[in-house]
C-alpha cells in the first residue's frame, strides 16, 4: 500500500474520531441542559414543593463558581475560554484513546493505531481483495462516493 493511501486512511480515521467526538460533545451539552429541570424537580420535591434562591443556586451548575473562586474571585474571558477548551479537548482525547486503546490501559501505541487502521481497512475493503476501490467507499450526502482527487473510478492502491 502506498504511503499516500496510508496517510489518507489515517486522516479519515482521525477525522472520524474527531467528528464523532465533536458530535458527542454537543450531545453532552444538550444532556446537561436537559438534566437541569430534573435537578430542579428533585430539589423541589426534597424541599416540599418550593425552594429559595439559595437552594436554587445550589442546584445550578457550580463549576463556574468554582472557577471564579479558584481564580481569586474574578474570571477573565481568556481564563474561562482556556478552561472550557481544555475540558472539551480532554473529553475528545479520552474518547479517541478509548476508541483506539486495544489493551484498555489508557494509552495509545503505534500498534493500537495500526490495529484500528487494519479494522477500518477491512471494513472498507468489501470484496476482501486487499485494495480499496472507489465503489467500496461510503457514499456521501448526495449519493456520490467521496473523493479528493476528482477521479471517478479505479482503485486507491
Amino acid at each position: 500500500m502506498r504511503k499516500s493511501t496510508k496517510l489518507a486512511l489515517a486522516i479519515i480515521a482521525l477525522a472520524g474520531g474527531v467528528g464523532t467526538a465533536a458530535y458527542a460533545d454537543e450531545h453532552a451539552a444538550w444532556q446537561r441542559r436537559d438534566r437541569m429541570p430534573t435537578r430542579l424537580d428533585k430539589a423541589l420535591d426534597d424541599a416540599g414543593g418550593s425552594i429559595s434562591f439559595e437552594q436554587f443556586s445550589n442546584v445550578m451548575d457550580t463549576r463556574l463558581k468554582k472557577m471564579v473562586a479558584d481564580n481569586g474571585g474574578k474570571l477573565t474571558v481568556e481564563q474561562l475560554a482556556n478552561a472550557l477548551e481544555k475540558e472539551r479537548f480532554e473529553r475528545m482525547a479520552r474518547r479517541i484513546v478509548a476508541r483506539y486503546d486495544t489493551k484498555g490501559d489508557g494509552t495509545l501505541t503505534a500498534d493500537d493505531i495500526t490495529g484500528r487502521e487494519k479494522k477500518m481497512f477491512a471494513m472498507l475493503d468489501k470484496n476482501n481483495d486487499g485494495k480499496i476501490e472507489k465503489n467500496e467507499l461510503p457514499k456521501g450526502r448526495f449519493g456520490h462516493h467521496r473523493s479528493t482527487d476528482g477521479d471517478d473510478g479505479g482503485s486507491m492502491q
